[in-house]
């Protein structure tokens, strides 16, 4: 079943035309420009060029019966109006965070939300089968103020995941089993661009637009798990 429930949004610009809001029902991003995406998304997946991305939080005991409709049903109740990427978490949507990163023209943000209580190490930890995942999953969303080739794009799915992967080694995140955690079974990435500036056929960790890119996700996932050791009063459930 879906969670209901609404506390006040939190609300930023984080890059010019770009808001984040952020609430117990979604994270939404709504940008005043068209941005070219890729991602791994349950709506929107693949290739798209959207105005509006949504992270909708769904209850830890949703069974993901019909994803496409219930993200539909509540971008439109959110009033979101044409295409969009979209996707699902059981974390708390209300505890995202998000951080900037900018040198000279080029600036990226990234926006993540974090559960951590699935996690998994790739190659190691063996497929669920037909059984349904347990809860958690980090969803990361690229915005780069900038144009990205295809190639880019997916280049900046790399970087974006290594980085992702590297604060997890440094938070020393591990599988039930005690593995080093690379991710969760369920996790989830966006990138986007607007498409400003001048192109850049690369987004690896080494060029800018990827090095910018990395500090953001490291930024971003380092104040998510540092807010969770606050408000659990501890490191607790991960």
């Amino acid at each position: 079943r879906l969670r209901r429930d609404r506390v006040d949004e939190r609300r930023e610009a984080v890059l010019p035309g770009i808001t984040v809001a952020a609430s117990r029902r979604a994270v939404r991003i709504s940008s005043e420009v068209p941005l070219t995406t890729l991602s791994s998304a349950v709506v929107g997946g693949g290739q798209a060029v959207v105005h509006e991305i949504l992270n909708l939080h769904v209850d830890d005991k949703y069974d993901g019966g019909r994803p496409d409709e219930d993200l539909a049903a509540a971008a439109a109740e959110l009033g979101v109006d044409g295409p969009f990427v979209g996707l699902m978490t059981a974390a708390y949507t209300e505890f995202a965070t998000w951080a900037v990163e900018s040198a000279g023209d080029l600036s990226v943000a990234a926006v993540v939300s974090v559960g951590l209580s699935n996690s998994s190490s790739a190659g190691i930890t063996p497929p669920i089968g037909h059984e349904a995942p347990a809860p958690g999953t980090i969803n990361i969303v690229l915005l780069v103020d900038g144009a990205l080739t295809s190639s880019a794009l997916v280049n900046a799915v790399i970087t974006a995941t290594e980085a992702k992967t590297m604060t997890l080694a440094e938070w020393d995140v591990r599988t039930a089993d005690g593995e080093a955690a690379s991710g969760t079974s369920t996790d989830a990435v966006v990138i986007a661009c607007t498409g400003r500036g001048e192109a850049c056929d690369y987004a690896g960790p080494a060029t800018p637009v990827g090095w910018l890119a990395a500090r953001a996700v490291r930024a971003a996932m380092t104040r998510s798990c540092s807010e969770k050791v606050e408000r659990d009063v501890g490191r607790r459930g991960w």
